[in-house]
C-alpha cells in the first residue's frame, strides 16, 4: 500500500473543510481541493467552519486523525470578540462555561484564555471585519482540547463577547506561525505533543 500522507494548510477565510460539495445549496462555495490537488482518501482533522480560518490538518491517515482530535492535544485560537473583554468572563471561559450542541446543554471543559497583548498581526481578512467606530473588540487566545461544533464562538457568545474573527493558530506543537492563508505545505508526519508535556 502507499504511504499515507500529510498536509498541513492555513485555510482561507470563506472555504468549507471539505473536498466534495454534496449540497446543492452550496454550489458557489469554495472547498479544499482549490488549494492544492489533494490525494484520494485526505480527509481534514477537525474542521474549521467557513468563517474561521487557520491551521488545518490533512490527512490520508485515520488513525492519525483519531490522534489529532483526541483531548491530549491542545488548540489554540486567536479570537476578536466584540467589545472588552472583562476579568470575569475570561475566568467563566477558563472554568468552562455551558453552550448548547446538538440541541443538548454541554458544560466545555477548562481551558486557557487570556487577553492577546500586544493585539495579533494577522492579515486583513478578505471580508473586512467592522472597523472600531462601531465599538471596542478585544483580541483573546484561547485553548481548548475539545472540537465540539462552533465551540469557541459558542464560548465567547455564553460570557457575552460574541466572536468577530476566529483564526487557529496551534494545534499541539504545530504553529500557523506566518504561513499565509491558502498555503499547503506536505510534511512526512505531525509530531503531536501537547505544548504542556
Amino acid at each position: 500500500m502507499d504511504k499515507h500522507r500529510h498536509f498541513i494548510i492555513h485555510k482561507p477565510f470563506g472555504y468549507l473543510s471539505q473536498f466534495i460539495n454534496n449540497q446543492n445549496r452550496r454550489r458557489n462555495k469554495k472547498l479544499l481541493g482549490e488549494l492544492l490537488d489533494f490525494p484520494e482518501g485526505t480527509m481534514a482533522i477537525g474542521r474549521l467552519d467557513e468563517d474561521s480560518e487557520g491551521l488545518l490538518l490533512l490527512t490520508t491517515d485515520g488513525k492519525v486523525s483519531m490522534q489529532v482530535r483526541s483531548k491530549k492535544v491542545e488548540k489554540e485560537y486567536h479570537v476578536q470578540v466584540d467589545g472588552e473583554i472583562t476579568d470575569v468572563a475570561l475566568a467563566q471561559l477558563r472554568n468552562g462555561v455551558e453552550i448548547a450542541t446538538r440541541g443538548n446543554k454541554y458544560k466545555t471543559l477548562p481551558s486557557k484564555a487570556a487577553r492577546l497583548f500586544p493585539i495579533p498581526t494577522h492579515l486583513p481578512r478578505s471580508k473586512r471585519i467592522r472597523d472600531e467606530r462601531h465599538g471596542p473588540t478585544s483580541w483573546l487566545s484561547i485553548t481548548i482540547t475539545e472540537g465540539k461544533f462552533r465551540q469557541v464562538r459558542k464560548m465567547t457568545a455564553a460570557v457575552g463577547f460574541p466572536t468577530l474573527r476566529l483564526i487557529r493558530v496551534r494545534i499541539g506543537n504545530i504553529h500557523l506561525n506566518e504561513m499565509p492563508p491558502g498555503k499547503v505545505i506536505e510534511v512526512d508526519k505531525f509530531t503531536l505533543t501537547s505544548e504542556n508535556e
